[in-house]
């Protein structure tokens, strides 16, 4: 189950933290006080967004998993 969990979570750790980097991005260069520093705040954003998006990962990946265990024991 864990081997399971953790599979999940590495498939889908790259999306969340590419979504957290375009959301933080975003936010950074519409903000005029922020864009100002947009290159010093940009490694900032890279790592807090790696750093964010391993437990957002871990926490998602039973309800994927769950989802995928309703869907096999309807069919069968």
């Amino acid at each position: 189950m864990l081997k399971t969990r953790f599979g999940i979570a590495a498939l889908i750790y790259a999306m969340i933290n590419a979504v957290l980097f375009g959301a933080g991005l975003v936010t950074v260069l519409l903000v005029p006080a922020l864009a100002k520093y947009a290159m010093e705040l940009m490694p900032l954003l890279v790592v807090a967004s790696f750093i964010t998006a391993l437990p957002i990962a871990w926490l998602l990946a039973p309800a994927l998993l769950a989802r995928f265990e309703r869907r096999r024991l309807a069919a069968s």
